[in-house]
């Protein structure tokens, strides 16, 4: 019986784990006005972007007004310098959606004129695939073999041994759907 209430637990715990991992939308900034010039330099996109964490996979969402702004994903050389001139990518839809496909910095400013200088801009740091392989859990290490004594059986040996049994079968057969889902 406690080998079924362990069981059931730990594949609940995994399906958690699994379901966190999966790829999320992030809407820029929290809200459908937030691509837009800061009220003041403590209201930034990049304080909001610090506050979360974006795995490989996750997508920026920007609603905006596409008739007087647009998006531009540019290199770091040209996000310091507010440099529109050569976009990585151009989005004037007034909604667009960005996929961040692999780990590392991606940086966007506006393409209205003069609003990048005013703080119209934003930096997103994309986490490495090892940080979200496991979910932070670090793999099980290898079994080693013990070539010991055997121990003396005890009362109560073979209920022991039948709960160790089906923890074990529980486990590999939790491991091994974690590793198709992965």
């Amino acid at each position: 019986m406690a080998s079924l209430l362990s069981c059931t637990l730990l594949f609940h715990t995994l399906l958690l784990i699994i379901s966190s991992s999966e790829a999320k939308d992030f809407l820029v900034g929290g809200n459908t006005e937030a691509w837009k010039i800061p009220s003041s330099k403590s209201d930034t996109l990049n304080q909001w972007a610090e506050a979360n964490r974006f795995q490989v996979g996750d997508s920026l969402v920007w609603k905006y007004d596409g008739q007087k702004d647009s998006v531009l994903e540019v290199t770091r050389k040209d996000y310091l310098s507010c440099n529109t001139s050569s976009p990585i990518a151009e989005h004037k839809d007034g909604n667009t959606v960005v996929r961040l496909p692999q780990s590392g910095p991606y940086y966007f400013i506006s393409g209205a004129e003069g609003a990048c200088e005013k703080g119209e801009k934003l930096i997103v740091v994309v986490m490495s695939e090892r940080h979200r392989q496991f979910g932070g859990i670090s793999p099980a290490p290898s079994p080693v073999e013990y070539d010991g004594p055997a121990m003396a059986p005890m009362s109560g040996s073979q209920k022991l041994a039948v709960g160790i049994k089906g923890g074990l079968v529980c486990a590999l057969a939790l491991m091994g759907l974690v590793g198709m889902i992965l």
